[in-house]
């Protein structure tokens, strides 16, 4: 009888035993669970994060290329307002600007019409040098706002 109380007592021991290694590895499989998961979570806020800045900088670089489109749709129109203006008398060129061209010709010897040739010449110029200096500045604004951006 000692015998049998002796084999069970050894048997609930070896049972409980078991119990307690079964109930303590899964503990560890929760914990394990839970670190995977908050990493999980973190990873995912920094992706998330990452994608926002992403879209903000898009925005501020599309909004950058679109101004720049606009300068440049609107730099024909500067061009244009300086020939119009100096042709109407508003606007006048520089002595050495407006010189560059008619120093090839005497001016007692050309015609009116080579004269008006001439002045016609002179304002198609300044008109292609403020669209050329448009241009650059345009470029160049736009460039820096995009340095700023990067920034």
């Amino acid at each position: 009888m000692i015998r049998v109380y002796t084999l069970l007592a050894a048997a609930a021991l070896a049972l409980s035993f078991w119990a307690g290694w079964s109930w303590r590895g899964d503990r560890a499989n929760v914990a394990e669970s839970d670190q995977r998961a908050n990493v999980a979570e973190a990873v995912v806020d920094q992706v998330n994060e990452a994608r926002a800045i992403e879209h903000s900088q898009a925005d501020n670089m599309a909004t950058i290329g679109a101004k720049h489109e606009d300068d440049r749709a609107a730099a024909p129109a500067v061009a244009d307002a300086v020939v119009a203006g100096l042709r109407s008398g508003a606007l006048r060129l520089r002595h050495d600007l407006a010189a560059c061209h008619t120093d090839l010709l005497s001016q007692t010897a050309a015609g009116t019409l080579e004269r008006d040739a001439a002045t016609q010449r002179r304002e198609e110029f300044a008109s292609r040098v403020v669209r050329i200096g448009r241009d650059a500045d345009d470029q160049l604004r736009a460039c820096q706002a995009v340095i700023q951006a990067e920034r």
